[in-house]
């Protein structure tokens, strides 16, 4: 039991440190070939805010079966991407919220929610039989490419109005390194995510077995709280900086690739079967969370915000969560 709790908290804290290497040293190689800073923030970096989610996905879907068990699938690929959507709104929006009061005026961010329920009503579609498809991996993945082109167009198209959300983005580009440099911390960050990643895998695996419960519930509490934790600091980090829109588009964005490229990873690996508590408690909850961060980002009576009141009715949301969901 020790040894599969060391191995968890082993693997996040690496997962985490070598994703923020990994994301520093592909945006740096990027614009030393030239890529324009806007669309490395809107892509490399949006990707390596999810690299955590991206290498235990990869990772757990090639996984094999521990002894004694017969037949086992990505399920806490699974669990991470649904746990990490709602950790992403109710801990990290609720958190930075008390931190800092969220305003919202970007047109991109409102532009992007409704994107965000069309994906979530589809992958709802797709889990109905309690199975993702190697089909339904496909689809999900080529939309995944789809967004990523919509979103640099977008981008483009959106930087002559000077939408507060993109210059957020390119400010917070890190500094410029030299090519060699930023190709050694690709690497050996892209090397330690993976390592990371197995060990986080095998330590959840064996929690979950000496627990006797699902991977997937681990997949949606514990390693969903470590993968995002990436999320929380930016965020906070953002708000204390008055980046409000930067903090509220990384949650939205982040959702999205969840749904589209965590999922889709195993789905087309594994075509790996869903619990039904996913149905009954899970998606409906992070359902309700998307419906109250689109409400809020909106605005009922002036513009979107997110004030503390606010902040801790979904902290309150996220501790309720884990008590119904662990115990």
């Amino acid at each position: 039991m020790i040894e599969h709790i060391a191995y968890i908290l082993v693997g996040i804290t690496l997962l985490v440190w070598s994703a923020d290497r990994f994301t520093d040293g592909a945006a740096a190689v990027a614009q030393n070939f030239g890529v324009s800073r806007l669309i490395v923030g809107l892509t490399i970096v949006a990707i390596g805010s999810s690299a955590p989610e991206i290498f235990v996905s990869i990772l757990d879907s090639f996984k094999t079966c521990p002894p004694g068990v017969d037949e086992c699938g990505p399920e806490v690929a699974i669990g991470n991407a649904l746990g990490s959507n709602i950790t992403n709104v109710a801990l990290v929006l609720g958190i930075t919220a008390l931190v800092r009061p969220l305003m919202i005026n970007s047109g991109m961010i409102k532009r992007e929610i409704p994107i965000l329920f069309i994906v979530s009503l589809a992958v709802l579609y797709f889990f109905w039989d309690l199975r993702l498809s190697h089909i339904e991996g496909i689809i999900l993945l080529s939309t995944l490419v789809c967004y990523f082109i919509w979103l640099v167009h977008m981008g483009i198209k959106s930087r002559s109005s000077k939408d507060r959300m993109l210059e957020e983005i390119v400010d917070e580009l890190p500094e410029m390194m030299s090519s060699p440099k930023a190709i050694f911390w690709l690497v050996l960050g892209l090397l330690l995510l993976v390592a990371s990643s197995k060990i986080l895998i095998v330590g959840a695996s064996g929690f979950a077995l000496q627990m006797g419960v699902s991977e997937t519930l681990i997949g949606l509490t514990i390693v969903a709280l470590g993968t995002s934790l990436p999320e929380l600091a930016a965020s906070i980090s953002a708000v204390l900086k008055n980046e409000h829109e930067i903090a509220i588009g990384n949650v939205v964005g982040s959702n999205i690739f969840n749904l589209l490229g965590v999922l889709g990873i195993p789905a087309l690996i594994a075509a790996p079967m869903v619990e039904r508590e996913i149905l009954t408690i899970d998606y409906p909850v992070m359902l309700a969370l998307s419906i109250a961060l689109a409400v809020m980002a909106y605005g009922i009576r002036g513009p979107g915000k997110i004030n503390r009141i606010e902040g801790s009715i979904l902290l309150a949301a996220f501790i309720g969560y884990y008590i119904v969901r662990v115990f």
